[in-house]
């Protein structure tokens, strides 16, 4: 069974590669973090059922994004699979040679424990949790957006992600309500 790593110890791994690049506002540079990993980056036709995969061996490691899917799931894909690699290295060679991860049905519906935690990773990394609360909290201050959709909108923007990707990270932040 694996191990169940706890959200705070997710973010805690994201911010680390955040941390890692110097930089220190939105948008994270996801390619040039796996880059810094010696993940190299790879775009290529996956048919619609698969976003991404991750293929490793020894000190390397190839992510292939889906070349056909939006730019912003390709953003997420990517930090998904750094995930895998930065979380799951222990339990997820195929004979002790390679490891392929794709993210399939079940990362979508969230039933695998894996596909779970790389899903939060993914978020953590695209979304550091201070600097969305930062610029949440700060567009609250100055009243603009007074909609929750609005500041969504301008958060998704400014950080590159999906305006879906965004409302989940701000009701897992518990900075909007889920409603």
């Amino acid at each position: 069974m694996p191990t169940i790593r706890t959200t705070a110890k997710i973010e805690r791994a994201a911010q680390r590669l955040v941390d890692a690049t110097g930089i220190s506002r939105p948008p994270v540079p996801v390619e040039l973090i796996a880059a810094a990993r010696n993940i190299t980056v790879a775009f290529d036709e996956l048919g619609d059922d698969v976003s991404g995969m991750l293929y490793r061996r020894g000190g390397s490691a190839v992510i292939v994004i889906n070349r056909d899917h939006a730019h912003h799931r390709q953003r997420f894909s990517i930090s998904h699979e750094i995930g895998h690699a930065d979380l799951h290295d222990s339990d997820t060679y195929l004979d002790g040679r390679l490891t392929l991860r794709f993210r399939d049905g079940k990362s979508a519906t969230g039933t695998d424990i894996e596909e779970r935690e790389a899903n939060r990773f993914a978020a953590a990394l695209l979304m550091p949790a201070d600097w969305v609360r930062d610029r949440f909290i700060s567009m609250i201050a100055a009243r603009r957006p007074l909609d929750d959709n609005d500041a969504i909108s301008k958060l998704a923007s400014e950080f590159d992600v999906s305006e879906q990707a965004m409302r989940f990270r701000l009701v897992n932040l518990g900075l909007i309500d889920p409603t």
